[in-house]
């Protein structure tokens, strides 16, 4: 699929610096190794909270546990936000990875209308199929601690293009849209939970729980030296998966989790 027009940094501050926002600047790149890192080297050198980085052209992003993840230049976007919420406790901290789904969930409703949904603990799906991976990164800076929370959508690719065979794109979807319209509902609604996140963290707990397709699914959670199965049941006040096994329930805050068949039930416990 030919590569569509980058976002519009102009008309993007326009929809989303404005006042009650977090965000405070939006600068598109042409091209870029990875926003996170950029972003990263950033906030070092004293880049405000709510700084947002932008490129339809990454040759170096990185997924969880340092895998690479790439795609054609002009048919996904990738995008960085700086948070320095150092008035929150840490132990609230984790939850920021779930509150980046939540919000990137909302935008593409907003923008696209699709059947999405979020895959613990860190892939807005449609059905099983990746269309967005996220990432949150902490990193410390002279004037204390801050993250980066990371997310790229696929946006044009076909299939030829796509980093996986498991993954699609909003036009694989039907959803052709436009990346400044997109980016300004995912970075209006991104905001709206971060808001949530300080103000109302049970609130958004519950709104994760309502969109997390996880729950409830058969699942294998692969660690570094061992897999858990067992059923997804909820999560729980640290933003862990808590996965009922054949020894009992088990929390886990962190792993690879594999969608097994799906089951007939949300019951939580």
């Amino acid at each position: 699929m030919p590569a569509t027009p980058p976002p519009d940094a102009a008309a993007l501050t326009d929809a989303v610096v404005t006042p009650g926002s977090p965000w405070s600047s939006v600068t598109v790149l042409a091209a870029t190794g990875s926003t996170n890192q950029d972003l990263t080297v950033a906030a070092r050198n004293g880049a405000a909270e709510g700084t947002i980085l932008i490129t339809d052209n990454q040759t170096a992003g990185r997924g969880r546990l340092a895998r690479s993840w790439t795609t054609p230049p002009g048919v996904s976007v990738a995008t960085s936000v700086l948070l320095r919420p150092t008035d929150v406790p840490r132990e609230r901290w984790p939850w920021l990875s779930l509150m980046t789904g939540l919000g990137v969930l909302e935008g593409l409703k907003a923008a696209t209308a699709l059947p999405v949904g979020l895959k613990w603990p860190n892939d807005v799906l449609i059905e099983d199929r990746k269309l967005c991976g996220l990432l949150a990164e902490s990193v410390e800076t002279p004037s204390g601690s801050a993250v980066i929370l990371g997310f790229g959508i696929n946006v044009s690719m076909d299939r030829a293009e796509l980093p996986v065979e498991t993954a699609t794109s909003l036009r694989l979807e039907g959803a052709e849209v436009d990346k400044t319209v997109l980016l300004s509902e995912v970075l209006r609604a991104l905001g709206a939970a971060y808001r949530l996140w300080r103000d109302a963290p049970e609130a958004l707990a519950a709104r994760y729980v309502q969109e997390c397709v996880t729950i409830g699914r058969d699942v294998r959670v692969q660690l570094a030296d061992s897999e858990v199965t067992g059923t997804a049941v909820g999560i729980d006040h640290s933003g862990g998966l808590r996965v009922r096994t054949p020894a009992g329930v088990r929390t886990f805050s962190a792993g690879d989790v594999v969608h097994l068949r799906p089951t007939p039930s949300r019951t939580l416990s």
